[in-house]
């Protein structure tokens, strides 16, 4: 229900009881940034709504009414919760433009997230963002051990002690590099799996990714790496000069496809879908700017 007009003005109660402590209409207002009309005004207008003088002027200074003197005690405590409810939204409204620990994947890190982190310096644009990235097992441990507000992984199994949410979806594709015989001469899926490639280290989401489909499929395990690299930079760059074939996320290849540095090979009967997903701890929902960012990451791009 509305607060009525007697007890709505918090200001002007507040007001009253600095002169209650100062003894003056004149250095209460000062310590409430007006002037000594102006103060003077506010607590005329609160005694005419309450319908009792609270304030008696003498030669020594201004001294609270009997009235006056309850209604100061009355109003200091509901005075001290405005206070407080003050300090927690300040606190609050501090936190959300504060700063966000995050860590994800390479992919999420490197794809995904400086468009995700455009669009939130939009709504937020004093909020101060730490990334750090790593494979997916390690983004995990980051979020358990309380070294990130929120994470990004791209692995298919999510650690029991975090809670989770699909953020967007992906492809993995086989690329190698133009003028590998697979371009002329198309492998099966069985060659595939059979054959050594290029491949990020164990922990890794698109290496797990890639060894569940494999098996989900029937083909057994996928054959010793050819090499193990833990950027996905440092694959592609083995993979244009030559050295073999690897399966990566067909967004850190798109502008390698277009360009044609990379060529694509289907991999038949094989499904490569993945889903990105947000982890946090289990039982604690994600709040301040961390809720805001899976906000932001869940909304489908343009």
């Amino acid at each position: 229900m509305p607060l009525p007009p007697h007890v709505a003005d918090l200001t002007s109660i507040d007001l009253l009881l600095s002169v209650a402590e100062l003894g003056s209409i004149g250095r209460a207002g000062r310590a409430h940034g007006m002037s000594q009309p102006a103060a003077s005004s506010r607590i005329r207008a609160l005694e005419r709504r309450v319908g009792a003088p609270l304030l008696r002027r003498g030669a020594r200074g201004t001294v609270l009414t009997e009235f006056g003197e309850l209604v100061a005690s009355w109003a200091a405590p509901v005075v001290r919760s405005a206070e407080d409810l003050a300090t927690a939204i300040a606190t609050l409204h501090a936190e959300r433009v504060g700063h966000l620990q995050i860590a994800a994947s390479q992919t999420v890190a490197e794809y995904l997230l400086p468009r995700w982190l455009v669009t939130l310096h939009t709504t937020a644009p004093h909020l101060v963002p730490t990334l750090s990235s790593g494979n997916s097992a390690v983004v995990a441990d980051k979020v358990l051990a309380g070294d990130a507000d929120v994470g990004f992984i791209e692995s298919p199994a999510v650690p029991s002690s975090l809670d989770h949410r699909t953020v967007a979806t992906d492809e993995l594709v086989l690329v190698v590099a133009p003028g590998h015989e697979w371009i002329s001469t198309p492998p099966s899926a069985t060659d595939i799996v059979a054959t050594a490639l290029v491949t990020r280290e164990t922990g890794s989401g698109t290496r797990s990714a890639y060894e569940n489909a494999v098996a989900a499929a029937g083909l057994g395990q996928p054959a010793a790496a050819l090499l193990e690299v833990s950027s996905t930079t440092a694959i592609k760059s083995a993979v244009g000069a030559g050295i073999g074939g690897a399966v990566l996320s067909s967004l850190a290849v798109a502008s390698e496809l277009a360009a044609g540095t990379l060529m694509r090979i289907p991999i038949p009967g094989l499904t490569l879908r993945r889903e990105l997903r947000a982890i946090w701890p289990s039982g604690r929902v994600p709040t301040g700017p961390a809720a805001d960012l899976l906000t932001v990451a869940a909304t489908p791009q343009p």
